[in-house]
């Protein structure tokens, strides 16, 4: 038998071929409408049981897989929310954050697609273009740290949802509960026996939102209390310039009762210093923190902390932006608060 190189052999383009609606049709004994209607869930049509059982064993029979992007330009509605973001892919907490918003998309019968942009406006109008040319339906803009942003122009009246960042205007955001985090950790303090002598640790700019808004909690709930923060020690919030500040407020004088730290990374340096100048943790000195990273329980003692609700933020936001209508305004999540073993009751009498 001659062989003639590049022509198919009919049998395997037969093979290969996409299953189609209509070879559905046929194996069931329906028309093709009747199976668009069983596939999509239609129960407003007069189909009967019988008709839909065997629609659903033809599908199975032929292994059929819809052609998604055929429907959507059918329909103009891909199924598919995106998640775009600045540098939230990297952070450690990427994780929680794309899970929350996979289950919630998921469970609404949609895909989600993730697009990150560096903070980088040029990748963020092409990656933007690009979501849309394909039919992306709804849009999820995170950004890695709270924060004011404004809202790309080529998403203006489309269905969005700001995730951990905020805008002028009604458009729905989904953010951590900072001041009620606060308020938290110094309610951790208080329950414990603390009045006095609680110093906060870490620099509070007002161009970080999250500093601001858990020094408003912490100051609110001392307050309310009779209490107030004993002093401030401004550093960065990383564990070097925490221990070099926290070391500098130990050798100034008797060391404080409690310390509230702005961030685990700044309690990584507080617990070095203490450590260095022979305190112990948390029977000279109690520690409570923000965020619940992997070294609240790599700490030991193991770190009493506010955690950041990634996992249920994704979530909300995804939900907020499939709901029929999504409220505007702020959404506010509570930040859980761990308890572990850095604070007991002050060893001085109040």
């Amino acid at each position: 038998m001659e062989v003639i190189a590049g022509r198919p052999d009919p049998n395997d383009a037969r093979r290969i071929r996409r299953v189609r609606m209509s070879d559905v049709a046929r194996r069931a004994g329906v028309s093709p409408t009747t199976v668009s209607f069983v596939l999509g869930g239609r129960d407003d049509m007069r189909i009967s049981e019988a008709t839909r059982q065997k629609v659903l064993r033809a599908v199975q029979d032929l292994d059929y897989h819809p052609n998604l992007m055929a429907r959507s330009l059918r329909t103009h509605e891909s199924r598919t929310v995106s998640l775009i973001s600045d540098t939230i892919l990297t952070e450690q907490y990427a994780g929680e954050l794309v899970q929350g918003s996979l289950m919630a998309a998921a469970e609404h019968g949609h895909s989600l697609v993730i697009a990150e942009t560096g903070r980088d406006p040029r990748v963020e109008a092409r990656e933007i273009d690009d979501l849309i040319a394909r039919q992306v339906d709804r849009f999820v803009y995170a950004s890695a740290s709270t924060r004011k942003v404004t809202t790309p122009r080529a998403l203006a009246n489309r269905p969005l949802v700001l995730l951990n960042c905020l805008a002028d205007g009604e458009t729905p955001s989904v953010v951590p509960d900072e001041v009620q985090g606060g308020r938290d950790a110094a309610q951790v303090l208080l329950a414990a026996g603390h009045r006095r002598d609680i110093v906060l640790i870490g620099e509070t700019p007002p161009r970080v939102f999250a500093a601001q808004a858990r020094l408003q909690g912490v100051r609110s709930a001392l307050a309310e209390a009779g209490s107030g923060l004993a002093g401030q020690v401004n550093c960065n919030w990383w564990p070097q310039a925490a221990f070099d500040a926290v070391r500098e407020l130990l050798a100034a004088g008797d060391p404080p009762a409690a310390l509230i730290c702005l961030n685990d990374r700044v309690a990584l340096g507080a617990y070095q210093a203490l450590g260095a100048a022979g305190l112990q943790i948390p029977d000279d000195v109690s520690v409570v923190s923000f965020d619940d990273s992997p070294l609240a329980t790599w700490l030991r003692p193991q770190l009493t902390t506010i955690a950041i609700p990634h996992l249920q933020m994704g979530r909300r936001a995804v939900e907020t932006l499939l709901s029929d209508v999504p409220e505007p305004g702020v959404q506010r999540i509570r930040m859980p608060v761990r308890h572990r073993a850095s604070v007991s009751a002050p060893r001085r009498p109040i």
